[in-house]
């Protein structure tokens, strides 16, 4: 069928095409449907939406996305055939009956996502089956190659590339700003790239961004990789692993991080950047994404089998998940903080010591000392992690000048104090990281908390538990209200409770 362009100014992850009802019945298609597009030479393949008293007869609204790619005008003919859809979609059908997929169909999954050819529906359902049936090493194995060979991938001409990685969960994990200039300053190659913030107050690339630039491509992250040492980037800024950026849209909503995909998630992006040795971060802890050891030594086993084949080294640290890391989340807290660390300014102990942990394990890893965790205290102490990581910084546009006493937070503050005598009995790590959303971060940059007191540390009436930064009043007045209702510090004297509750008079 032939139809009017109607151009509408929207723009979509995937390409859509809005027809009325009408039309729609006529074409035989209904809402979720395929339909190809077809203009002179060119073609695209869309999903049909359906709307009332927007479109007239005769009428197809397209999105940007395909107005662009068509180089088409309103009121140019486009000819409209449904299609069917693609035979990925059966076999996610099949792992929705628990069925082990072949390499083949795997491949076709991850190939379609790629291609945005399957809709969110269908790639719902299949992080869902995966979630309810999981994967088998094999199946695991292929959905990484998969995701590596779909996208740009790195590789170095000189010197040993080396990688670390959190799978998350905690917040205030600002490690990879001390750990990447130390690995960098001891020789080695180690080209981060980084997530945004999910569901998190700060990914990697956020507190990163407060600094200097992350949009990098993989031309420019290889440039600087190999001039400097070290870089933190944006991963999806660049085209490595693309089907793991789609997928983690779904996950998203549905609030699940099935272990297939956060396997294949995380190995997929160190395998794509070329790197031989890595260390995978395992926070575990009541409000971590891992509440036990033993949960987190099984995963542990998993990403190291999932490493050998592979052909990679890698080499896991459980980490304390249990309370934020350091005392600052939020993208610029989080950077001043690192950067108090680089400058041996009295950072707090427990992001030292996991920062060093980490650096030094991988130092161990490939060589470079046998004593790790000596080396990386030597490196941070004498100034030249700091050094480098100016460096990196200046690499990446902006400024080799910055210090921890000159990067600007949110000028709208607030001090929750304690209501009583007492311990710190619980810190709720989800609670204080929406408290920070709700402030604003990560979109504003200078918001976030500050952590005065953590978990069994004594306390009196009137001290300062934590300090909200905002850079608006109105998202202030929200974190307060949240942190007022939702407590994400919670304060006990010896006696927690009485009963009867009624008081003898």
């Amino acid at each position: 069928m032939k139809f009017k362009v109607k151009p509408v100014p929207i723009r979509t992850d995937r390409s859509s095409v809005i027809m009325s009802q009408e039309e729609a019945q006529e074409l035989g298609v209904l809402v979720g449907d395929r339909v190809k597009l077809v203009f002179g030479k060119k073609s695209v393949i869309a999903d049909v939406q359906i709307a009332t008293g927007l479109i007239e007869r005769n009428e197809v609204g397209i999105d940007r996305t395909i107005v662009e790619y068509l180089e088409i005008e309103e009121g140019n003919e486009v000819d409209i055939y449904p299609v069917s859809k693609p035979a990925s979609v059966e076999f996610i059908r099949k792992k929705m009956d628990g069925q082990k997929l072949t390499k083949d169909e795997i491949y076709a999954i991850v190939k379609d996502t790629v291609k945005n050819a399957l809709n969110e529906i269908e790639l719902s359902a299949f992080v869902l089956s995966n979630y309810f049936y999981g994967m088998d090493p094999d199946e695991i194995e292929w959905t990484t190659r998969a995701m590596i060979e779909t996208g740009e991938r790195l590789s170095f001409e000189r010197g040993i590339v080396v990688d670390k990685h959190s799978i998350g969960g905690v917040p205030g994990n600002k490690i990879s700003l001390i750990v990447v200039p130390i690995i960098a300053a001891s020789g080695l190659l180690i080209p981060k790239t980084a997530s945004r913030a999910i569901t998190s107050a700060s990914g990697t690339a956020d507190t990163m961004e407060t600094l200097a630039d992350v949009n990098l491509s993989v031309d420019e992250i290889k440039e600087i990789t190999e001039r400097v040492g070290g870089v933190i980037a944006w991963g999806g800024a660049t085209n490595i692993a693309p089907a793991d950026d789609k997928i983690i849209r779904v996950e998203y909503p549905l609030a699940i991080d099935p272990k297939p995909q956060l396997l294949a998630s995380v190995m997929a992006k160190k395998g794509a950047i070329g790197a031989k040795y890595v260390v995978i971060d395992i926070p575990v802890g009541a409000g971590s994404k891992v509440a036990t050891v033993e949960k987190g030594r099984e995963l542990a086993n998993d990403f190291v089998e999932l490493g050998r084949r592979l052909g990679l080294n890698i080499t896991c640290t459980l980490t304390y998940g249990g309370q934020p890391v350091g005392r600052t989340i939020g993208p610029a807290l989080e950077a001043q903080e690192a950067l108090k660390a680089l400058e041996n300014a009295k950072p707090p102990k427990s992001l030292v010591e996991k920062a060093l942990g980490v650096a030094g394990t991988l130092l161990e890893m490939t060589g470079v000392t046998t004593n790790g965790v000596e080396h990386a205290k030597k490196v941070l102490e004498s100034g030249k992690a700091l050094e480098k990581f100016k460096e990196i910084v200046e690499a990446q546009g902006g400024n080799p000048d910055i210090s921890s006493t000159n990067v600007p937070v949110g000028d709208k503050t607030y001090q929750v104090k304690s209501p009583i005598d007492g311990a710190i009995a619980q810190i709720n790590n989800k609670r204080l990281v929406k408290v920070a959303r709700a402030a604003g971060a990560p979109k504003d940059k200078g918001a976030g908390i500050m952590l005065y007191k953590k978990g069994g540390q004594h306390v009196k009436v009137g001290d300062i538990l934590f300090e909200i930064y905002a850079e608006k009043e109105w998202k202030l007045s929200q974190a307060i209200e949240l942190a007022t209702r939702e407590p994400p510090i919670v304060v006990s004297g010896m006696i927690l409770e009485r009963y009867p509750s009624y008081r003898f008079i």
